[in-house]
């Protein structure tokens, strides 16, 4: 830009413009230049305010936790400590089991939407994490809200091949060797627990009536793949399920809708 000028500048002496024209030209480019600035200066200082409004979000979202966290106590409390807050009825107790289903569905929204944000952001914490934990757990966080007795016997499944039979009782399938179901990976573990989250639990959705959830070593690293018999997606939307918010309209049998994170 620098360069350009002054060639302008050196071609209006070999004509010897006058005064006020040689002003006014200079004027010009002087408002050609600040001009073409001003689109990067708008693009950087919105790209400086998207910034601060998803830090803003992102707190905002993390604040809900811990009213969240309070409400589901709470519920538990009058749920399991009859003795202390009083009986409940049969109505009550199936009410205050609704609530802290639905309690437990906003938190893991929530959960989501801060994973969202860091997944946007391509932010990635490695951790030591223990594979039967990782899988164990993402169970549970499906199974807790659809399902207590369900949840209640993996909680309390003492081994790997019990594990393996109270899923197969429902149409889960889990392979997985014994001897890599305790090993030790270096993984972000809330971003894989929502990643296997997600796929089991649309496997659930739309599979007709089995899932099945295999977990191999190939070449150093943790393969976990979930598949279902359901209808599958079409080979147009391959590629656009990955979009955040993509959902394919209904189109299918199935009427379970979901959120498309």
């Amino acid at each position: 830009m620098i360069f350009s000028t002054l060639i302008g500048v050196m071609k209006r002496k070999k004509t010897r413009p006058e005064p006020a024209e040689q002003i006014c030209g200079e004027n010009s480019q002087l408002s050609s230049a600040v001009s073409s600035q001003e689109p990067l200066t708008q693009n950087k200082d919105r790209g400086s305010d998207m910034g601060k409004e998803r830090i803003k979000i992102d707190f905002l979202i993390h604040d809900l936790k811990v009213p969240l966290a309070v409400v589901e106590a709470g519920i538990k409390s009058l749920l399991t400590r009859q003795d202390k807050y009083g009986k409940l009825t049969e109505k009550q107790e199936k009410v205050l089991r609704r609530a802290l289903r639905n309690t437990k569905i906003t938190q893991t929204l929530v959960s989501d939407a801060l994973e969202l944000g860091r997944s946007r952001e391509g932010v990635v914490h490695s951790i030591s994490c223990n594979i039967s934990e990782l899988i164990r757990g993402a169970f549970l966080e499906i199974f807790d809200l659809t399902d207590d007795r369900l949840s209640e016997e993996i909680r309390a499944c003492p081994d790997l091949s019990r594990l393996k039979q109270i899923l197969l009782d429902h149409g889960v399938e889990l392979r997985v060797e014994e001897n890599f179901w305790d090993r030790e990976v270096c993984l972000d573990e809330p971003k894989v627990k929502q990643i296997f989250r997600n796929l089991l639990n649309n496997a659930l959705k739309y599979r007709r009536h089995s899932v099945e959830v295999e977990i191999i070593e190939e070449k150093g690293a943790l393969v976990l793949s979930v598949s279902d018999d359901g209808e599958g997606i079409p080979q147009e939307y391959h590629q656009r399920i990955f979009e955040c918010y993509f959902q394919m309209n209904g189109e299918g049998s199935c009427p379970v809708r979901g959120h498309g994170l």
